[in-house]
Protein backbone atom coordinates (compact mmCIF):
# COMPACT_ATOMS: atom_id res chain seq x y z
CA UNK A 1 0.00 0.00 0.00
CA UNK A 2 2.87 2.19 1.16
CA UNK A 3 4.55 1.93 -2.43
CA UNK A 4 1.59 2.42 -4.64
CA UNK A 5 0.78 5.50 -2.65
CA UNK A 6 3.27 7.67 -4.42
CA UNK A 7 1.65 6.64 -7.39
CA UNK A 8 -1.42 7.52 -6.57
CA UNK A 9 -0.04 10.52 -5.32
CA UNK A 10 0.81 12.27 -8.92
CA UNK A 11 -2.18 10.48 -10.42
CA UNK A 12 -4.33 12.83 -7.87
CA UNK A 13 -1.83 15.48 -9.33
CA UNK A 14 -2.70 14.85 -12.89
CA UNK A 15 -5.87 14.91 -12.40
CA UNK A 16 -6.11 18.31 -10.50
CA UNK A 17 -3.91 20.05 -12.84
CA UNK A 18 -6.08 18.58 -15.96
CA UNK A 19 -9.48 19.38 -14.13
CA UNK A 20 -8.07 22.95 -13.06
CA UNK A 21 -7.72 23.65 -16.91
CA UNK A 22 -10.31 22.28 -18.08
CA UNK A 23 -12.52 25.10 -15.64
CA UNK A 24 -9.60 27.62 -17.46
CA UNK A 25 -11.38 26.93 -20.31
CA UNK A 26 -14.27 29.28 -19.22
CA UNK A 27 -12.54 31.63 -17.51
CA UNK A 28 -15.13 34.74 -16.80
CA UNK A 29 -17.97 31.22 -16.10
CA UNK A 30 -15.28 29.63 -13.87
CA UNK A 31 -14.51 33.25 -11.62
CA UNK A 32 -17.87 33.86 -11.20
CA UNK A 33 -18.98 30.70 -9.58
CA UNK A 34 -15.81 30.99 -7.58
CA UNK A 35 -16.44 34.96 -6.16
CA UNK A 36 -20.51 33.95 -6.01
CA UNK A 37 -19.75 31.37 -3.54
CA UNK A 38 -17.46 33.72 -1.94
CA UNK A 39 -19.39 36.62 -1.42
CA UNK A 40 -22.24 34.15 -0.58
CA UNK A 41 -20.34 32.73 2.59
CA UNK A 42 -19.57 36.70 3.34
CA UNK A 43 -23.21 37.19 3.54
CA UNK A 44 -23.81 34.90 6.12
CA UNK A 45 -21.00 36.03 8.13
CA UNK A 46 -22.24 39.16 8.30
CA UNK A 47 -25.35 37.83 9.55
CA UNK A 48 -23.80 35.61 12.39
CA UNK A 49 -21.13 39.11 12.86
CA UNK A 50 -24.70 41.06 13.98
CA UNK A 51 -26.30 38.19 15.31
CA UNK A 52 -23.12 37.88 18.34
CA UNK A 53 -23.15 41.78 18.11
CA UNK A 54 -26.54 41.30 19.67
CA UNK A 55 -25.97 38.31 21.97
CA UNK A 56 -21.95 37.88 22.72
CA UNK A 57 -22.21 34.34 23.86
CA UNK A 58 -24.67 31.75 22.93
CA UNK A 59 -23.81 28.51 25.46
CA UNK A 60 -20.16 28.92 25.68
CA UNK A 61 -19.67 30.04 21.93
CA UNK A 62 -18.02 33.55 20.96
CA UNK A 63 -18.41 35.25 17.39
CA UNK A 64 -14.11 33.60 17.25
CA UNK A 65 -15.66 30.38 17.88
CA UNK A 66 -18.47 30.70 15.16
CA UNK A 67 -16.09 32.16 12.64
CA UNK A 68 -13.58 29.11 13.08
CA UNK A 69 -16.16 26.49 13.03
CA UNK A 70 -17.71 28.33 9.77
CA UNK A 71 -14.48 28.56 7.59
CA UNK A 72 -13.46 25.17 8.91
CA UNK A 73 -16.66 23.66 6.91
CA UNK A 74 -16.13 25.93 4.13
CA UNK A 75 -12.37 24.88 3.49
CA UNK A 76 -13.33 21.25 4.06
CA UNK A 77 -15.97 21.14 1.70
CA UNK A 78 -14.04 23.32 -0.60
CA UNK A 79 -11.70 20.50 -0.57
CA UNK A 80 -13.25 17.84 -0.88
CA UNK A 81 -15.18 19.56 -4.19
CA UNK A 82 -11.91 20.91 -5.77
CA UNK A 83 -10.01 17.68 -5.44
CA UNK A 84 -13.01 14.77 -5.25
CA UNK A 85 -15.95 16.56 -6.88
CA UNK A 86 -17.42 13.19 -8.44
CA UNK A 87 -18.42 12.71 -4.90
CA UNK A 88 -21.02 15.21 -5.04
CA UNK A 89 -22.60 13.36 -8.22
CA UNK A 90 -21.70 9.78 -7.02
CA UNK A 91 -25.49 8.50 -6.28
CA UNK A 92 -26.32 9.76 -9.78
CA UNK A 93 -23.54 8.49 -11.50
CA UNK A 94 -24.21 4.68 -10.21
CA UNK A 95 -28.28 5.64 -10.98
CA UNK A 96 -27.73 6.04 -14.63
CA UNK A 97 -25.02 3.33 -14.99
CA UNK A 98 -22.79 5.50 -15.81
CA UNK A 99 -19.64 3.76 -13.96
CA UNK A 100 -19.02 1.76 -16.99
CA UNK A 101 -16.45 3.65 -18.44
CA UNK A 102 -14.83 4.19 -15.05
CA UNK A 103 -14.44 0.56 -14.91
CA UNK A 104 -12.02 0.37 -17.89
CA UNK A 105 -9.69 2.40 -16.34
CA UNK A 106 -6.53 1.18 -14.37
CA UNK A 107 -5.68 1.11 -10.93
CA UNK A 108 -8.39 1.50 -8.22
CA UNK A 109 -11.75 2.27 -9.53
CA UNK A 110 -12.91 5.15 -6.69
CA UNK A 111 -9.81 7.20 -7.01
CA UNK A 112 -10.26 7.75 -10.71
CA UNK A 113 -14.14 8.02 -9.96
CA UNK A 114 -13.76 10.81 -6.98
CA UNK A 115 -10.61 12.84 -8.86
CA UNK A 116 -12.72 12.99 -12.00
CA UNK A 117 -14.28 16.31 -11.42
CA UNK A 118 -13.62 19.86 -9.68
CA UNK A 119 -16.21 21.91 -8.41
CA UNK A 120 -15.13 25.60 -9.18
CA UNK A 121 -17.67 26.83 -6.41
CA UNK A 122 -15.60 24.38 -4.42
CA UNK A 123 -12.28 26.64 -4.80
CA UNK A 124 -14.73 29.70 -3.59
CA UNK A 125 -15.27 27.90 -0.21
CA UNK A 126 -11.63 27.13 0.49
CA UNK A 127 -10.11 30.82 -0.31
CA UNK A 128 -13.31 32.11 1.92
CA UNK A 129 -12.43 29.44 4.78
CA UNK A 130 -8.64 30.45 4.72
CA UNK A 131 -9.51 34.39 4.26
CA UNK A 132 -11.71 34.90 6.76
CA UNK A 133 -9.74 32.66 9.02
CA UNK A 134 -6.96 34.83 8.68
CA UNK A 135 -8.65 38.35 8.84
CA UNK A 136 -11.26 37.82 11.51
CA UNK A 137 -9.50 35.19 14.10
CA UNK A 138 -5.82 36.03 13.08
CA UNK A 139 -4.38 32.88 14.14
CA UNK A 140 -0.86 32.69 15.55
CA UNK A 141 1.43 30.26 13.78
CA UNK A 142 0.77 27.42 16.07
CA UNK A 143 -3.24 27.75 15.50
CA UNK A 144 -2.85 28.03 11.78
CA UNK A 145 -1.22 25.34 11.19
CA UNK A 146 -3.53 23.25 13.46
CA UNK A 147 -6.03 24.84 11.43
CA UNK A 148 -4.50 23.62 7.73
CA UNK A 149 -4.54 19.93 9.56
CA UNK A 150 -7.96 20.19 10.32
CA UNK A 151 -9.40 21.27 6.71
CA UNK A 152 -8.02 18.29 5.64
CA UNK A 153 -9.38 16.24 8.11
CA UNK A 154 -13.01 17.92 7.94
CA UNK A 155 -12.15 17.45 3.93
CA UNK A 156 -11.78 13.75 4.84
CA UNK A 157 -15.24 13.60 6.76
CA UNK A 158 -17.25 15.17 3.63
CA UNK A 159 -15.38 12.86 1.22
CA UNK A 160 -16.44 9.66 3.28
CA UNK A 161 -19.97 10.99 3.95
CA UNK A 162 -20.49 11.59 -0.03
CA UNK A 163 -18.95 8.11 -1.14
CA UNK A 164 -21.38 6.92 1.68
CA UNK A 165 -24.68 8.82 0.63
CA UNK A 166 -23.92 8.48 -2.91
CA UNK A 167 -23.54 4.70 -2.52
CA UNK A 168 -26.83 4.08 -2.01
CA UNK A 169 -28.05 4.34 -5.36
CA UNK A 170 -26.57 0.57 -5.36
CA UNK A 171 -29.11 -0.74 -2.59
CA UNK A 172 -31.98 1.52 -3.81
CA UNK A 173 -31.88 2.25 -7.45
CA UNK A 174 -31.90 6.03 -7.40
CA UNK A 175 -31.16 7.60 -4.31
CA UNK A 176 -30.12 11.22 -5.81
CA UNK A 177 -32.66 13.11 -4.01
CA UNK A 178 -32.04 11.23 -1.09
CA UNK A 179 -28.14 11.57 -1.37
CA UNK A 180 -28.68 15.45 -1.88
CA UNK A 181 -31.24 15.76 1.43
CA UNK A 182 -28.77 13.82 3.19
CA UNK A 183 -25.83 16.17 2.48
CA UNK A 184 -27.84 19.47 2.79
CA UNK A 185 -28.62 17.89 6.97
CA UNK A 186 -24.98 17.57 6.73
CA UNK A 187 -24.02 21.08 5.76
CA UNK A 188 -26.45 23.00 8.45
CA UNK A 189 -25.68 20.84 11.18
CA UNK A 190 -22.18 21.43 11.07
CA UNK A 191 -22.17 25.25 10.80
CA UNK A 192 -24.35 25.55 13.88
CA UNK A 193 -22.67 25.30 16.98
CA UNK A 194 -22.90 21.35 18.40
CA UNK A 195 -23.56 22.98 21.72
CA UNK A 196 -27.52 23.45 20.92
CA UNK A 197 -27.71 19.92 20.46
CA UNK A 198 -28.14 17.49 23.11
CA UNK A 199 -28.77 13.74 24.11
CA UNK A 200 -29.83 11.62 21.11
CA UNK A 201 -29.04 14.46 18.35
CA UNK A 202 -25.85 14.73 19.43
CA UNK A 203 -25.45 10.64 19.28
CA UNK A 204 -26.68 10.94 15.88
CA UNK A 205 -24.11 14.16 15.07
CA UNK A 206 -21.26 11.43 15.37
CA UNK A 207 -23.20 8.50 13.28
CA UNK A 208 -25.68 9.09 11.05
CA UNK A 209 -24.88 12.44 10.09
CA UNK A 210 -21.65 12.75 11.50
CA UNK A 211 -21.30 16.81 11.39
CA UNK A 212 -19.94 16.39 15.11
CA UNK A 213 -16.43 15.30 13.48
CA UNK A 214 -16.72 19.03 12.12
CA UNK A 215 -18.79 21.15 14.41
CA UNK A 216 -17.72 19.88 17.76
CA UNK A 217 -13.78 18.09 18.21
CA UNK A 218 -12.04 20.49 15.46
CA UNK A 219 -13.17 23.83 17.13
CA UNK A 220 -12.56 22.35 20.58
CA UNK A 221 -9.14 21.21 19.57
CA UNK A 222 -8.39 25.32 18.32
CA UNK A 223 -9.87 26.59 21.42
CA UNK A 224 -8.46 24.94 23.36
CA UNK A 225 -4.73 24.14 21.91
CA UNK A 226 -5.36 20.72 22.68
CA UNK A 227 -3.64 17.91 20.37
CA UNK A 228 -5.82 14.87 21.57
CA UNK A 229 -8.97 16.29 20.42
CA UNK A 230 -7.52 17.17 17.10
CA UNK A 231 -6.26 13.34 17.03
CA UNK A 232 -9.77 12.15 17.60
CA UNK A 233 -11.39 14.35 15.05
CA UNK A 234 -8.50 12.88 12.31
CA UNK A 235 -9.33 9.38 14.06
CA UNK A 236 -13.28 10.36 13.26
CA UNK A 237 -12.71 11.33 9.68
CA UNK A 238 -10.29 8.30 9.13
CA UNK A 239 -13.45 6.11 10.29
CA UNK A 240 -16.17 7.91 8.28
CA UNK A 241 -14.38 7.26 5.24
CA UNK A 242 -13.34 4.22 5.86
CA UNK A 243 -17.26 3.28 5.98
CA UNK A 244 -17.84 5.21 2.63
CA UNK A 245 -15.24 3.03 0.93
CA UNK A 246 -16.84 -0.21 2.22
CA UNK A 247 -20.46 0.91 1.58
CA UNK A 248 -19.01 1.43 -1.90
CA UNK A 249 -17.32 -1.39 -2.73
CA UNK A 250 -20.16 -3.27 -0.72
CA UNK A 251 -22.46 -1.92 -3.35
CA UNK A 252 -20.61 -2.15 -6.41
CA UNK A 253 -20.82 -5.99 -6.15
CA UNK A 254 -24.98 -4.85 -6.57
CA UNK A 255 -24.07 -3.10 -9.87
CA UNK A 256 -25.54 -3.14 -13.11
CA UNK A 257 -24.20 -2.14 -16.30
CA UNK A 258 -25.91 0.84 -17.92
CA UNK A 259 -24.78 -0.79 -21.37
CA UNK A 260 -23.61 3.07 -22.34
CA UNK A 261 -21.40 4.35 -24.93
CA UNK A 262 -19.79 7.37 -24.90
CA UNK A 263 -16.09 9.01 -25.75
CA UNK A 264 -13.91 10.27 -23.06
CA UNK A 265 -10.99 12.35 -24.07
Amino acid sequence: MFSALPNYLSLAAAYVRLNFRSQLEYRGAFLSQVVAMFINNCIWTVFWCFFFHRFPVLRGWTLTDYITLWALSASGFGLAGSFLGNGLHLARIIARGELDSWLLYPRALLPHLLLGKMSATAIGDVLFGYAVYLVMVRPDLQHFFMFCVLTVAVATVFAGFNIASGSLSFYLGNAEALSEQWLFAMITFSTYPATLFEGSIKFVLFTIIPAGFISYLPVASLRHRSCTEAALACAGALVVLAAGVAMFHHGLRRYESGNLMEMRG
